[in-house]
């Protein structure tokens, strides 16, 4: 929970960060390896269509995205609304 409320108060803090939710994984990955950002904390959306295939289909997606420029999965923390599973903060770091 504590590893939630950080990255929601990152992405509020540094607008860098935050720009990144909105954008596709491949896109967030090339601007934060542009930017040489350290670690970098993205939204994947777990809240339409299949939410066990869909959610893991859009979890490998980031990840393969990132792992591209050199990040590796710090963690992936969900996050659930009245009992549904919404999504995702996924932070990954460069070595």
């Amino acid at each position: 929970m504590r590893h939630l409320l950080l990255a929601v108060l990152l992405a509020c803090a540094l607008p860098a960060q935050a720009g990144l939710f909105d954008k596709k994984p491949e896109d967030s990955a090339a601007e934060a390896a542009r930017a040489n950002m350290a670690a970098v904390t993205i939204w994947v959306d777990a809240s339409w269509g299949f939410r066990n295939q869909g959610a893991a289909n859009s979890l490998s997606r980031a990840h393969q995205a990132f792992a591209g420029h050199g990040y590796k999965v710090q963690s992936v923390q969900p996050y659930i609304e009245n009992g549904d599973l919404q999504g995702f903060f996924v932070t990954y770091q460069k070595p």
